[in-house]
């Protein structure tokens, strides 16, 4: 008889549902008090952390598919949060960026994030926080070069 594993005992199972539950627990706030759902603020985040980019790259950046970042992006210039500018090398594609209210908005949103981060992650010791950072990225690593 074949080894029988229970679904919570799977490892990427496990791995997916603590990250939609931290994930969110944090939209929570930020819908609550931004009107933002996860998809916006991910495309706004990196967009806080990396300047500019255009719409393929921010699908590489979020890890979404293109239908979740074209509809993100599309709601977040609407509100303003975010403005489209030609792309120079590329006049096929628009680089998106934070337009002051985003900027102002992302500003906001950090210190409620980074908050949530230490509330979430409290019963864990600095050291195994770092740790468990130092193992996703390996994971992250080892996925990302199966998928290539």
């Amino acid at each position: 008889m074949p080894d029988k594993t229970r679904l919570a005992d799977f490892l990427p199972y496990l791995l997916s549902v603590t990250s939609n539950a931290v994930s969110d627990r944090i939209a929570d706030e930020y819908r609550a008090r931004f009107g933002l759902k996860i998809p916006e603020w991910r495309v706004m985040a990196v967009l806080g952390d990396t300047g500019p980019l255009t719409q393929r790259e921010l699908v590489g950046a979020t890890r979404m598919d293109k239908v979740a970042v074209n509809r993100a992006c599309k709601v977040l210039e609407e509100r303003g949060l975010i403005a489209r500018s030609p792309n120079e090398r590329d006049g096929r594609s628009h680089h998106l960026e934070l337009t002051g209210a985003g900027r102002d908005v992302h500003g906001e949103i950090m210190p409620i994030a980074l908050e949530m981060e230490r509330r979430l992650f409290a019963p864990l010791a600095t050291s195994e926080r770092q740790a468990f950072k130092a193992l996703l990225a390996r994971i992250y690593k080892q996925a990302a070069a199966e998928g290539e």
